[in-house]
């Protein structure tokens, strides 16, 4: 493609009447360039944004849930030892779990309460690693009135919205009461507040609270059942085999749901607005690609003449397709590139920017914008990109190779 460079090359230089081809040009080039930004930054947005949910919930949800139906089961300890003997399982613990009032001063609020095993819950989810639950037999040993007070860890916005901090006393209101001459009364007790959960998401972090299990036994009266087992896999990707294989060992009457069955909806919903958006902004792209068509047009419109002579001196039309083709495929690299420059730099700043005030009950994230760009994502935005503007170089190319040399230097 020798000649065939050069006198691309010298079109795409135009002279001073031909300023108004130069200026679509550069309008084809900054389409091409925004098309290109906006779909890097949105993609590694919302890609980034995915990625941080999903490590939020893993590390505030287990990754597979075991249950059994009829509700709580008594023998869980048998069932946790063949649980922890499953391949692919790395570690598993008891949970209790129902919904519940607190009260603190003149400021109440609804609550999901978490029984946990304080010594084995941070093996399966690393937010309650630091958890600091009080275990109660050491709590009633002592003669301290005070320190016998049962301990409770709320999410920090929960904590908030009821205007406690650490150390204060606080009534939980249980459903599962008793009866009495008057109805049935609900069961309340008094609670210390011994730390914060923080995961990161807000509906997390405003909705649960956590006290030991022997706690959560006592206040429920479930003797010693447990709702079902948190369990944590080596490689969550495997969470449902995982699941499958603890069911076939166990049989009925235990089922497991493993973390993708349990937000299966949230994230179908985000990778079906990522796919929109994808399609949406390379609308920009095909926009600029008219742009790019037009300005070749106008190429061709003004080159008649050029052309003419190129063919009567035995150029072939490939050879002249080739160099329209190669024009456009210029500008729709030159912008490409530019964009991918301007997307990379754009979301570099986009990482170091907070904001916090800006998120919390808005956002599920609260602390800075996540943005993380993949291989895959960056290299179908510039193959698209590019293929679009191949696409419309396609039909000014042929026109030019199809002009009759004799008729366009009579009437060029």
């Amino acid at each position: 493609m020798g000649y065939e460079l050069f006198i691309g090359g010298r079109y795409l230089r135009a002279k001073q009447k031909q300023t108004f081809i130069s200026l679509i040009t550069v309008l084809s080039i900054a389409g091409v360039a925004v098309g290109v930004m906006a779909l890097i930054v949105v993609i590694a947005v919302m890609a980034g944004f995915e990625a941080d949910l999903k490590s939020r919930i893993l590390g505030g949800q287990s990754q597979v849930i075991l249950k059994r139906h009829g509700g709580a089961f008594t023998e869980y300890r048998k069932v946790l030892q063949e649980v922890e003997q499953t391949e692919g399982v790395e570690a598993a613990t008891p949970f209790i779990l129902f919904q519940i009032m607190l009260r603190a001063k003149n400021k109440t609020s609804g609550a999901v309460l978490r029984g946990i095993d304080p010594k084995s819950a941070g093996r399966v989810m690393t937010t309650l690693q630091q958890v600091n639950l009080p275990d109660p037999a050491a709590a009633g040993s002592t003669r301290d009135a005070s320190a016998a007070i049962p301990g409770i860890v709320l999410g920090r916005e929960l904590a908030r919205n009821l205007g406690v901090v650490e150390g204060d006393v606080i009534y939980l209101i249980s459903p599962r009461g008793m009866l009495s001459p008057i109805g049935h009364v609900p069961a309340m007790k008094q609670f210390k507040v011994t730390g914060y959960f923080e995961s990161g998401m807000y509906d997390y972090d405003q909705t649960f609270a956590f006290i030991n299990i022997r706690d959560a036994q006592k206040l429920m009266r479930m003797g010693n059942s447990v709702t079902g087992l948190d369990i944590r896999v080596t490689n969550i990707y495997e969470a449902r085999n995982v699941a499958q294989k603890i069911t076939s060992k166990l049989k009925f009457p235990y089922w497991a749901m493993d973390w993708m069955q349990m937000n299966r909806n949230l994230f179908k919903a985000l990778k079906l607005e990522r796919r929109v958006m994808f399609i949406i902004l390379t609308l920009i792209v095909l926009v600029a690609a008219f742009n790019i068509a037009s300005s070749l047009i106008m190429m061709v419109m003004g080159k008649t003449r050029d052309i003419a002579i190129l063919k009567a001196m035995g150029a072939t039309e490939r050879s002249i397709r080739k160099i329209f083709v190669f024009n456009g495929m210029v500008i729709g690299t030159f912008g490409t590139l530019l964009g991918l420059g301007l997307g990379l730099l754009l979301c570099f700043l986009l990482k170091r920017i907070d904001i916090h005030e800006l998120a919390g009950d808005i956002y599920y994230f609260t602390t800075s914008l996540p943005v993380k760009l993949e291989f895959i994502n960056v290299i179908s935005i510039i193959a698209a990109a590019l293929l679009i503007c191949f696409l419309a170089t396609l039909y000014p190319a042929r026109q030019a190779s199809k002009l009759n040399p004799v008729e366009a230097i009579r009437y060029g």
